[in-house]
């Protein structure tokens, strides 16, 4: 994954070229000596997801990151009802609130302040979602960790995103919660619907989504960036589109997610 932002950017999971591919293949090994690959996709089966927010703040303001309970329990709202028939149930188990400048503004992945923030906050197993709000700078919005890497650094899983995106944020165009959403489905496996930036190959990796070459920007009507595609994924919340245009996952997406969160965090 790389830590270095695009220009068009405002998620740290854009792969680098040809990783989605290897990450397949990986996966694809994992699944083959496993009986997941088998498991039928039950949205009448509702999986618990407990989640643990660690508030960073800089000071007891709005501006200086100090997420209100009613902040955080709209943006757990929200989340279950963007996750609504993918059999998830987001559970708000906790809330802690640490006052740290260094970790509230360059936190971002890779850094020193993630390390130090992660090591010394994180709490649960690989089942748990740990979010951290923190006050991003640059245009950053948020980032995750993928499910098939929890093994390797179990501390370091989680999402940290901008406090400013959660339900009536100051984050102008994505303040309606759906950055959180966007992160946690790279949490559960999902890529960007325009992953492989390519009008030829497996795109996102998921059957239901039509191949995209560039992400979203803005809220446009219509927009189509492979010939023949039938039209991107505007509407889809793993595209960059503002907050107001993002409402679907697909079921093959929803499908995805029950299988990694199931195979790589026990999730079932």
């Amino acid at each position: 994954m790389k830590d270095i932002l695009t220009n068009n950017s405002r998620c740290g999971n854009e792969l680098a070229p040809g990783e989605a591919a290897a990450i397949e293949e990986r996966i694809r090994l994992d699944l083959s000596n496993s009986n997941e690959n088998a498991t039928e996709f039950d949205t009448n089966r509702q999986v618990v997801i407990k989640v643990v927010w660690h508030v960073i703040y800089t000071s007891e303001t709005t501006e200086g990151g100090y997420v209100s309970p009613g902040g955080i329990s709209a943006s757990i709202l929200a989340l279950n009802y963007h996750y609504r028939g993918a059999g998830f149930l987001f559970s708000l188990d906790k809330i802690t609130r640490t006052q740290n400048d260094d970790w509230f503004l360059n936190a971002k992945s890779g850094t020193s302040a993630e390390s130090q923030m992660k090591n010394t906050l994180v709490e649960g197993d690989k089942a748990v979602l740990n979010l951290y709000s923190v006050g991003f700078t640059g245009g950053l919005l948020g980032y995750a960790t993928f499910p098939w890497d929890v093994y390797t650094n179990p501390k370091r899983d989680g999402v940290v995103f901008s406090h400013t995106t959660v339900p009536g944020g100051s984050e102008p165009n994505y303040n309606q919660g759906k950055t959180l959403s966007h992160e946690v489905g790279h949490w559960l496996g999902l890529f960007h619907v325009f992953e492989t930036g390519s009008c030829t190959g497996k795109g996102d990796y998921v059957d239901d989504t039509p191949l995209q070459q560039t992400p979203t920007s803005g809220c446009p009507e219509s927009k189509s960036s492979c010939t023949n595609n039938g039209g991107d994924s505007i509407h889809n919340y793993m595209d960059y589109s503002y907050d107001r245009c993002m409402s679907e996952f697909t079921n093959g997406q929803k499908e995805r997610a029950r299988q990694h969160a199931g195979f790589y965090r026990g999730l079932r």
